[in-house]
């Protein structure tokens, strides 16, 4: 009978906030143990170190096979390449069941010698580049591990590491990589788990190795001892630290900071620093050229940057950039003339461009107990040693087992060799010939077992002398390997051999070991103002009536701008001398002014550009003034109400194509006066459209950024007509009409001096009819 069960009754009550912390807290404890952050002894996530035990096991060994079959068949030292899909495969099989594009993609940024300082998959095929292409797919590209991997992994089959199962307890793989490459600080880590994230710059191997010496001869080196020999980031694009080496110090001191890294210019050492050397090409130009770029920067996306900075005209002093690399980098930055400095040319790239980054220092690990810490670089370096000695031990313990076995076998041997025709008498005459051997040479029975299964060829007088010596030998071995196991001082003396034999490999004197990032203090990259770049050359500007904007290089008669070639119907509005550095302010009747450069001005071939393409300007407004931003510091503004304020013309300047609304007009009026005022004014004269002057002191004005202003002069009809700012002293001068040219003055303006907002009184005899002055 079937036994029918209700689903329902194994459901059981849980708060729902518990069962929720509960679960997310396992989820996170496996992303932070067993995926994002490195172990500290060997410097590998587990998908790491998964992947360089499968290829260890399919015997990919660096250098292909041994050195005897070489010597037969050199051919043969391309057979440990194999296929990087039969790698993902073991590993996704046996030991890591993840994706297989986030296995392959971890194995092939260990064999980038532009990831890693200190590649340890030896690639064969399309392993990307430092442009940003992937790789190509793991069925077409091969590999086989590194010399260094091959260090990391070394002892593993000398009992130094424990093993654990793997997911579906088929297989082992070991805990931890025993091997004294100290890949921690050589290759660096980057990862980001639930709550904590680590990022660990590469550095130079024999710096790390130095370091670690001072602390077994001392282990109370001080860290500033330490930094004297660790100089700091050495990643494997090259490039510059211009950190203080006191910032780098308190970094590695506390295990968390961030270092400024740099491209490097072509040039030289001098003095200990380097010194940029420009190339020098025909007629005087020059151009530099970068031939290390910072750490993690794509080349191909750096590129880009610079050229938009051209295409957007953000640096005119920057002409073009090409990219001339093959197997090595250069990129060639043209200047847009041989007069341009180039350190602020320098400069400018590097606030603009990811020439100069930052690089996070995190050093967030799992220690020995797989605990996650953040620890400084002694911290960092004791506990690495603690397991080498750790490593060592075990091996020496391995060994010792091993050579404790080894001699139980030859002390049988030699009993059987001292005894030797009685043994061969026993086997011969006897059924069971193992007991009676026990019985009389008080043999165990391994030992009787071995001499058993003994080949007669083994059977010669020299055979014994062999086995005295090796029996002489693993005693002496048996006697070092003791007092190693027992007597600290020795373990530390063994470690530094050790150690010196690493470092005769990853030297500063081999192409591999040598240094490539140098460290060495900058200041931080000039703020330079976009005026500083453009070359000042002189230009005549000239805005139409109908708003078509030019600029004709040099100062042009600007009488003749009346002779000049407009479009039917059209003539000159605005005509004035300006610079390419000068910014231009252009006021519309709606209160908003607008920013033009003049360097971005059309040229003066044909009729120009319509201004309303530079700006966003609306359609309501009309212009009522145009004139570059240096002729005053300050600017006088009035509607045509009669209210007005005092502007710097720095506050006025808009950043953006929409201007900057500086006069808030009121209903029914609208900007009518934007005028210089000269340094030495002292007095305001306005005069309305009812023909009444008034003249009061430029102090009652107030000066603003933005607003409606103060009453200037009441109106009772109509109403501002002009306005300006002069020296009481000097008068109010006036053109006379008609073709005379004259000008007359009137010095004596005290009659119409009176407070500001009042009405005023008519002008004197002879003013213009027009109400201008």
């Amino acid at each position: 009978m079937t036994d029918f069960r209700d689903p329902f009754d194994s459901i059981k009550d849980h708060p729902f906030d518990a069962a929720l912390s509960q679960r997310y807290l396992v989820y996170a404890l496996s992303t932070i143990t067993a995926r994002s952050l490195p172990d500290l002894r060997d410097g590998l996530k587990p998908v790491h170190r998964r992947l360089l035990w499968a290829m260890r096991l399919l015997k990919m060994e660096p250098g292909g096979a041994s050195p005897d079959v070489l010597v037969a068949n050199p051919a043969r030292n391309t057979t440990s390449y194999k296929k990087c899909a039969r790698v993902v495969g073991d590993v996704i099989g046996k030991y890591h069941p993840h994706g297989d594009t986030s296995v392959y993609d971890a194995m092939v940024r260990l064999a980038q010698d532009f990831s890693l300082r200190t590649p340890l998959v030896d690639g064969q095929g399309n392993f990307g580049n430092i442009d940003g292409d992937n790789a190509a797919a793991m069925r077409y590209t091969e590999a086989r591990l590194t010399q260094a991997a091959a260090d990391l992994m070394a002892g593993l089959d000398e009992g130094t590491v424990d093993y654990r199962a793997t997911y579906n307890g088929e297989d082992e793989e070991p805990e931890v990589f025993p091997g004294l490459f100290p890949n921690l600080l050589a290759n660096g880590a980057s990862g980001i788990a639930v709550g904590m994230a680590t990022s660990i710059p590469p550095h130079n191997v024999a710096e790390l190795i130095d370091a670690a010496n001072l602390l077994i001869d001392n282990p109370d080196t001080d860290h500033a001892r330490l930094m004297q020999v660790v100089k700091g980031p050495d990643f494997p694009t090259g490039g510059v630290v211009v950190e203080s080496a006191a910032s780098i110090a308190e970094s590695y001191a506390t295990g968390r900071g961030s270092f400024r890294t740099r491209a490097r210019f072509v040039g030289r050492l001098v003095d200990g620093k380097w010194e940029v050397v420009p190339e020098k090409l025909s007629n005087g130009t020059w151009q530099l050229v970068i031939d290390q770029i910072p750490y993690q920067v794509q080349k191909s996306k750096l590129i880009e940057q610079i050229a938009a900075l051209i295409n957007d005209r953000k640096l005119p002093i920057l002409a073009d950039v090409r990219d001339e690399s093959d197997t090595e980098i250069r990129i060639v930055i043209e200047p847009r003339a041989r007069t341009v400095d180039p350190q602020m040319l320098m400069d400018s790239l590097f606030r603009l461009t990811d020439l100069e980054n930052r690089f996070s220092l995190n050093l967030n690990v799992l220690d020995a107990t797989h605990t996650p810490r953040v620890m400084g670089l002694k911290s960092v370096l004791v506990e690495w040693l603690k397991h080498q000695i750790e490593v060592l031990v075990r091996r020496a313990q391995h060994r010792l087992e091993k050579i404790a076995a080894r001699l139980d076998l030859l002390d049988g041997y030699i009993i059987a060799y001292l005894n030797l025709d009685r043994v061969i008498a026993i086997i011969r005459t006897e059924d069971e010939p193992k007991p009676v051997m026990i019985a009389e040479f008080a043999l165990n029975d391994r030992q009787a077992e071995a001499i058993l299964n003994m080949r007669l060829r083994s059977l010669r007088k020299l055979e014994e002398m062999e086995l005295r010596r090796e029996h002489a030998e693993l005693v002496k071995e048996k006697d070092e390997l003791e007092k190693l196991v027992g007597d600290t001082g020795l373990q530390r003396k063994r470690l530094k051999r050790d150690l010196a034999a690493l470092r005769k490999r990853y030297g500063p004197e081999t192409d591999l070991g040598r240094r490539r990032t140098l460290v060495e203090e900058a200041a931080p990259a000039r703020e330079i103002p976009l005026e500083a770049m453009i070359e000042r050359e002189p230009i005549t500007v000239i805005l139409s009536e109908r708003g078509w904007i030019r600029a004709m290089s040099g100062h042009r008669d600007l009488a003749a701008a009346d002779t000049l070639k407009f479009k039917e119907g059209d003539g000159p509005h605005y005509a004035f001398h300006a610079y390419t550095t000068d910014k231009l302010l252009l006021a519309t009747s709606t209160g908003r002014i607008y920013t033009l450069g003049s360097d971005k001005l059309p040229g003066g071939r044909g009729f120009g550009d319509p201004v309303r393409s530079l700006v966003d300007m609306d359609n309501e407004g009309t212009i009522v003034a145009f004139m570059p931003a240096r002729t005053s510091k300050e600017l006088l503004l009035a509607s045509s109400d009669g209210r007005g304020f005092i502007a710097a013309a720095s506050d006025i300047i808009a950043e953006t194509r929409k201007g900057k609304q500086v006069v808030n007009i009121r209903a029914g009026a609208k900007l009518a006066i934007v005028h210089p005022i000269a340094p030495q004014a002292d007095s305001v004269a306005i005069i309305g459209e009812n023909r009444k002057l008034l003249v009061f002191a430029l102090d009652e004005m107030p000066k603003m950024a933005r607003g409606q202003g103060v009453q200037l002069q009441r109106y009772r009809d109509g109403g501002l007509s002009d306005a300006i700012a002069f020296r009481l002293a000097d008068g109010l001068s006036w053109t006379m009409g008609g073709d005379s040219g004259r000008t007359r003055t009137e010095s004596d303006m005290t009659p119409w001096k009176v407070a500001r907002g009042a009405a005023g009184r008519m002008p004197p005899t002879g003013f213009p009819r027009d109400n201008r002055f």
